[in-house]
């Protein structure tokens, strides 16, 4: 007779618990996104970093410097540095006579290709909001929450080192 007979219940019910566990214990096991490695903060605003080594600060939490540079009416101003989950952002922007006329993320995650993959379409997109809005208040980009996240608060850092 078979195992899984309907005059066994006690059987199926000690497979079923069995592979309950089993599929516990395999999802357990499953690793998580590579755990992030603190960035140390450049004191130079000119020296950008397009590939970074994600940072262990939780989300929201920024740290670094603002620095700027100014010529002839066109300003620089680098934002602060950002952690987020999957590692820090940074946002420059340049100005002239009070317009933003360029933003660019100094420092983002991009330590494996899922990162790469979701910030080649997410900073584009961001960059455009903001330079349309002239301001920090945009849009995230769907997707990429974390690194929107940490963009606009760079950004508001850099707008602020502005005085604006």
């Amino acid at each position: 007779m078979h195992a899984l007979k309907k005059n066994r219940p006690l059987r199926r019910m000690t497979l079923a618990a069995a592979t309950t566990v089993t599929g516990v214990v395999l999802l357990l096991s499953l690793k998580p996104h590579t755990p992030p490695v603190p960035v140390r903060a450049s004191s130079s605003a000119s020296q950008p970093s397009s590939s970074p080594s994600p940072s262990a600060g939780s989300s929201g939490e920024s740290s670094g410097s603002s620095g700027g540079t100014k010529t002839a009416g066109t300003r620089t101003v680098t934002g602060d540095t950002v952690q987020t989950r999957w590692g820090p952002v940074k946002v420059r922007i340049t100005m002239r006579n009070g317009t933003i006329t360029d933003v660019t993320a100094v420092t983002y995650p991009s330590d494996n290709p899922r990162d790469q993959e979701i910030n080649s379409y997410a900073l584009p997109q961001l960059r455009r909001e903001a330079l349309a809005a002239q301001n920090a208040q945009i849009d995230s980009v769907s997707g990429a929450t974390y690194t929107s996240d940490g963009y606009k608060q760079s950004l508001q850092s850099a707008l602020d080192s502005a005085g604006r």
